[in-house]
């Protein structure tokens, strides 16, 4: 279950948004538009080649809404809002769950939503993991053409033609299912708390 470190993009904001349900800009109360995502995730801690569930981990999302923006990014036009971004603490069973929505695209990139881990490391520093999260390309040429995503067309990057991805993507893959009207995924990863370097791999 050990993934691989990803970068984490121009797009980060640490808003410390504390919620489940990231669709809707805080300031209205107003969902974004797009297909619903649930993501349960399962974080748990390596030690000696045993995992173990790990609580009270900071688990934080990010990612473009269904026409490639993001929120509070002043180049973009959305300082101040703060749509599609926050997070979750991780229960005693190490499980954190989001609502979501499939995310768009923008150029030069394949589908991806961003995620951050943070919690302390075995040497009581801070230890953070960040990467992305991908989708095969089958699902995601079938979702972008529903709306509201078939609006600006198909994605002009596939996962094979996008640099970060080809570093260690396909170990980073969901497999959303059908579920009500939108979709489920699941993601288990397993983290190694001795090694608090930043961006070196876990």
């Amino acid at each position: 279950m050990v993934k691989p470190e990803q970068m984490e993009g121009p797009y980060f904001v640490d808003e410390r948004l504390n919620r489940s349900d990231i669709r809707s800009e805080p300031s209205t109360g107003q969902l974004v538009a797009g297909t619903p995502l649930a993501l349960n995730f399962t974080v748990q801690q390596i030690r000696q080649q045993v995992c173990t569930p790990l609580p009270d981990a900071m688990v934080d999302l990010w990612q473009c809404d269904a026409f490639g923006l993001y929120s509070d990014i002043p180049s973009q036009g959305s300082r101040g809002r703060r749509f599609l971004r926050g997070y979750q603490n991780t229960d005693q069973s190490g499980a954190a769950r989001f609502t979501t929505i499939l995310p768009g695209w923008y150029t030069g990139r394949t589908l991806h939503i961003h995620l951050k881990i943070r919690t302390v490391g075995t040497n009581g520093r801070p230890y953070e993991f960040t990467s992305q999260l991908y989708f095969t390309p089958e699902f995601g040429a079938a979702y972008l053409r529903t709306e509201p995503y078939r609006r600006k067309g198909p994605a002009d990057t596939t996962n094979s033609r996008d640099a970060i991805y080809r570093s260690g993507g396909a170990q980073m893959l969901l497999r959303p299912q059908q579920a009500g009207n939108g979709y489920a995924a699941d993601f288990a990863i397993g983290l190694d708390l001795s090694n608090t370097q930043v961006g070196r791999p876990d």
